[in-house]
């Protein structure tokens, strides 16, 4: 794809200002990162990083029902929670496989925001809008909203400097919660959640906000001695907190149970999309799990290398990369469940032709922070 074809959020120009490096993700062209991956890495684990993620879907469902609505359709129980409540959640195939997994903000009985993946939120609207009842709507807002994240250890005193207001304060949002405030007469979105394994917020301003707000957050950041953050950083974060990517750890031929992520299915509901064939795999067992692989010699981790067990193949990677918190090389790896693997056990990865041993771990690879 070439630059031309892809899409710009609202604050490119700012991040081409900042010097930041760029590549295709998703069909945008996303900052990777500005003063280097590991510093921003650091950053977040230490202090505080600002992340510029307005690719990310929005839509909304809308109507007498939504809410009701949207618990028949995607796995996790919207039941269990409330308005000015955010879930993660996933959107499957009758079959089982994962269309994506997104956010699901419980506005009110008859609205519920969704935040998908930027490359799904078309499918997933489509789906949605298919299956939607009379008198409710699903519209794509993808470009209505920007998505800043705020996030590590002093993510609450930057909040807290900016001058937000509303009905509660920022130290009163629960993890998951969202509050909808005011910042400089304008309306945003605040919610404690986040992708990196630690303390954070995402930040929702109108489109036409976002910069404004950006660059306020970008100040109050440095001045508790963090820094902007790109798309680099962003994935060793995830994968250091063991978090699936849409597309590596997810996808239509990779379920949640699959992806150890069971929990996010309400299993007691009468009704969602790709129950059946779920609660058949449940009772079953999955025939391959997600583990965390560890380097335990020097060597470079990457995507679909294959593991090994006594000199036979038990699986592959989905996603690698260095750790700049343990400096070694880690993964995340769909492995046979007929082996009976444990953590602390042994394994090899077939890097480039040469056997790298390797130890596995049940993830995430560090301890996360965030509630």
């Amino acid at each position: 794809m070439s630059d031309a074809s892809l899409l710009q959020g609202p604050i490119h120009s700012v991040h081409v200002d900042l010097g930041a490096t760029f590549a295709p993700f998703g069909g945008w062209q996303m900052p990777v990162s500005y003063a280097g991956t590991v510093a921003e890495h650091t950053a977040v684990r230490e202090s505080v990083g600002l992340f510029d993620v307005s690719h990310l879907g929005k839509a909304l469902v809308k109507g007498a029902g939504a809410a009701d609505f949207v618990n028949g359709t995607l796995t996790a129980d919207l039941a269990k929670v409330g308005p000015g409540q955010a879930q993660y959640t996933l959107c499957c195939t009758e079959t089982g496989g994962v269309v994506d997994d997104l956010i699901a903000y419980y506005v009110a009985d008859d609205e519920v925001f969704l935040v998908p993946n930027a490359a799904n939120t078309a499918e997933v609207v489509a789906r949605l809008a298919a299956a939607a009842p009379a008198g409710v709507t699903v519209t794509d807002q993808h470009r209505d909203y920007g998505v800043l994240a705020v996030q590590g250890p002093k993510s609450g005193d930057v909040l807290a400097a900016l001058g937000l207001r509303g009905d509660i304060e920022i130290a009163d949002i629960e993890y998951m919660g969202f509050a909808d405030m005011e910042w400089n007469g304008v309306p945003v979105r605040v919610c404690r959640s986040g992708y990196t394994g630690e303390r954070g917020f995402e930040v929702l301003p109108r489109w036409d906000d976002s910069e404004a707000l950006f660059r306020a957050l970008l100040d109050a950041v440095r001045a508790e001695g963090g820094e902007v953050a790109g798309l680099g950083a962003r994935d060793t974060l995830r994968t250091e907190a063991g978090y699936p990517l849409h597309g590596h750890e997810l996808s239509l031929d990779i379920s949640p149970l699959q992806a150890r992520c069971g929990w996010a299915i309400g299993w007691s509901k009468p009704q969602f999309w790709g129950r059946e064939a779920l609660v058949t795999e449940k009772e079953a067992g999955p025939v391959r799990r997600l583990w965390g692989i560890k380097a335990l010699d020097r060597g470079v981790l990457r995507q679909g290398q294959t593991v090994s067990l006594g000199g036979a193949p038990i699986g592959e990677t989905t996603s690698g990369t260095f750790s700049p918190t343990l400096k070694v090389g880690i993964a995340l790896a769909l492995l046979d469940t007929a082996t009976a693997l444990k953590a602390g056990d042994e394994v090899s990865v077939d890097v480039r032709g040469r056997s790298l041993r390797c130890e596995v771990v049940t993830p995430p690879f560090v301890p996360v922070h965030t509630k």
